[in-house]
């Protein structure tokens, strides 16, 4: 079996025309999920702030990953 990995699926690759205001994000590393109606209580981001709106400089919270290792959360 290859441990080479493909994308992720909901992966956006770091593309933020692909991504809606209300898409919650998850981070494929610790599983941390960004929700633009909490924001980022650690970033000082605002509840309200969609993931394409994070500065560039944003990283996760929980295990610092950047942005681009953060996919798209499909609710349902």
């Amino acid at each position: 079996m290859s441990t080479s990995h493909s994308p992720f699926e909901g992966s956006y690759g770091g593309d933020n025309s692909r991504l809606k205001d209300t898409d919650k994000m998850e981070c494929k590393i610790c599983w941390r999920v960004y929700d633009p109606e909490e924001g980022c209580d650690y970033w000082q981001i605002p509840a309200g702030t969609p993931f394409s709106q994070l500065p560039d400089h944003w990283r996760c919270p929980e295990c610092d990953a950047p942005k681009a290792q953060f996919m798209v959360l499909n609710d349902g």
